[in-house]
């Protein structure tokens, strides 16, 4: 249409190229939240599916802990054997519920020969020695069977540990200090055992399975960039009518450079010239009347 023929200069050209860039930002941050989303929910499936299905023997799992399927994570598995308590080690900087403190983890030896690592619980951080817990329990000697829940090898962190400790669950690297095989691809994190010891660490929850706001955060996002074209496409109906407005001003003799709020939605109106000739109105007439008694 000829009344918006505006649109085709830079300036507006401009307009729109701003207008598509800040979509195309709004569309992306909408798809890094879905996409957050889906694996969030991905997770949750997987905790749903696993975390309280039957236990497996170690012989059905073993591959499991030589390298870990995503989709197993969490599965139960039962472990016959006994921990080696010098291979004990606590991993620092665990945090649970908002509180710091420790992971003990401990090589558990199978009758059949292999050695998993089992992650026995946390333990808060103690107040006898700074970066030291108070006690550490110690699991049961001898013969014990466990049902622990598959847990990914964490990755190497570049901080160090000290003496007896480890920064991550890294377990290539906790393998090296062990004078025996260890199978590096999972842990296990404890579940139960039996015999139990009198005094054991504190037990994991249940991993939480709240998607978040990712979803409507992903909507948000989508909205804002439908809204900058809604926007756009205001203003330059707005400048359709004023340019619209102040033409029809022009053609009436009237300067559009004197009109009020040139180029805003809000015009000031002023009153229509009559023409040569034409009888006056009996408004007009009153008005004339009155200027001439001096009100």
């Amino acid at each position: 249409m000829a009344r918006y023929k505006f649109l085709l200069t830079s300036k507006w050209l401009g307009y729109f190229v701003l207008a598509c860039f800040f979509a195309a930002v709004c569309a992306s941050l909408g798809l890094w939240q879905m996409d957050r989303r889906t694996a969030v929910v991905a997770n949750i499936n997987t905790i749903t599916t696993n975390y309280s299905a039957a236990p497996v023997d170690f012989a059905v799992a073993k591959d499991q802990f030589e390298s870990l399927d995503s989709s197993r994570e969490w599965s139960q598995v039962t472990l016959h054997g006994s921990y080696d308590l010098a291979g004990q080690r606590i991993v620092r900087n665990r945090p649970l519920n908002g509180q710091p403190g420790y992971e003990v983890v401990v090589p558990f030896r199978l009758d059949s020969g292999e050695t998993v690592i089992v992650d026995r619980g946390w333990l808060p951080i103690g107040n006898k020695e700074a970066g030291y817990p108070d006690s550490i329990p110690e699991p049961v000697p001898g013969p014990v069977t466990a049902v622990v829940r598959l847990k990914p090898a964490e990755p190497k962190l570049q901080r160090g540990a000290p003496e007896g400790q480890l920064a991550s669950i890294d377990l290539a690297s906790y393998a090296q200090t062990l004078p025996y095989p260890v199978l590096t691809g999972a842990y296990g994190q404890l579940a139960s055992e039996s015999p139990s010891a009198a005094t054991t660490p504190v037990a994991f929850p249940m991993p939480s399975v709240d998607e978040g706001s990712h979803l409507s955060y992903s909507m948000q996002w989508f909205c804002f960039g439908l809204l900058i074209f809604v926007g756009f496409g205001y203003a330059a109906r707005q400048q359709a009518l004023n340019d619209a407005f102040a033409a029809e001003e022009a053609a009436n003799g009237i300067d559009p450079e004197e009109l009020l709020g040139r180029g805003s939605a809000f015009v000031a109106k002023r009153p229509k010239t009559r023409k040569a000739g034409a009888k006056p109105t009996a408004e007009e007439e009153e008005d004339a009347l009155l200027d001439a008694q001096g009100f």
